[in-house]
């Protein structure tokens, strides 16, 4: 990676942490925050690729689990972004030539992410874990990821470019 972006990477993992901890779980939303991190995490992987995207989403989710209020295991988050950076930066290629896809991609991440990091919370004994906070929780969570995910992930794709307009991983031969 580039001193540009991971100067990138850093300046918009950490204005999309203090986001959302500061001023998105404060909101009165019914069911769940939306996940700014994640948003960010699926931008970058989806012009950078995918291990890019893996790294951005350790280090984001690491952010998460140590910035507080964080109150559950550290590495939770940071295994579930790491997990959908590397799955969005799969699509990349695809992204480049559809309007909706990032919208899927956003859509089935979201509740990947909620269900892998609910699982992770039950098999760890963590007693906030139950079908029913999970079954309440999973559709808003989803529903506001995909209505934040056309300002969000353009803007990061956009910034993404711009630091570096061809990432290294198209040059190479497929």
């Amino acid at each position: 990676m580039t001193f540009g972006r991971v100067l990138l990477a850093t300046v918009l993992l950490g204005t999309a942490v203090v986001l959302q901890t500061v001023v998105l779980s404060r909101l009165p939303l019914p069911g769940a925050t939306p996940d700014l991190v994640l948003l960010v995490v699926v931008g970058l992987a989806l012009v950078q690729g995918p291990v890019s995207g893996l790294l951005t989403g350790f280090a984001g989710g690491l952010l998460l689990d140590l910035v507080p209020p964080a109150d559950g295991a550290v590495g939770r988050w940071a295994l579930v972004l790491c997990l959908a950076g590397l799955v969005a930066g799969r699509y990349a290629d695809a992204v480049e030539r559809s309007t909706i896809l990032p919208l899927v991609v956003v859509a089935g991440l979201a509740a990947g992410s909620l269900l892998l990091y609910a699982g992770l919370g039950w098999l760890l004994g963590d007693p906030r874990v139950t079908l029913a906070a999970v079954a309440r929780t999973l559709p808003t969570a989803v529903l506001y990821d995909v209505l934040l995910t056309p300002f969000v992930v353009p803007a990061v794709m956009a910034l993404a470019r711009r630091v570096e307009p061809e990432p290294a991983w198209h040059r190479l031969p497929r």
